[in-house]
């Protein structure tokens, strides 16, 4: 899910769509409304979920969408090498991450652990 807003109004650690993809904005630089144009914004964020950098310059009165980002806990119910199957302790829905070994290795079944959803996409809060 995705909400739509004004560059001007977005700020340094929030959320915006870049690509299809939910980022967190790392900076904001604005420049002032010259003779031919008006006020551009350049915005530097990151992927949640690819970690790829990106930057986009566009009018601050131009419209973005801004990805609804939920924090949730899971409950961890079965791991079976780097496939992790976990159960949302909010509305028991049932979903499976691929981990990289190491962090795999340090869960345990029945733990409860954080995660971020958003734009169907999870990933494991560290």
């Amino acid at each position: 899910m995705k909400e739509q807003t004004e560059i001007g109004k977005l700020k340094e650690g929030r959320y915006v769509v870049v690509d299809d993809e939910p980022c967190k904005i790392l900076g904001i630089a604005t420049s002032k409304p010259g003779k031919h144009g008006a006020a551009k914004s350049r915005i530097d964020v990151m992927g949640i979920f690819d970690g790829v950098k990106r930057s986009i310059v566009q009018p601050v009165t131009a419209k973005t969408y801004v990805p609804i980002v939920e924090r949730r806990s899971a409950q961890v119910i079965s791991i079976a090498g780097t496939t992790v199957q976990f159960m949302d302790v909010k509305d028991f829905e049932m979903f499976e991450l691929e981990l990289p070994e190491d962090v795999a290795s340090k869960l345990e079944a029945g733990s409860e652990v954080p995660y971020i959803a958003s734009m169907g996409k999870r990933k494991l809060d560290n």
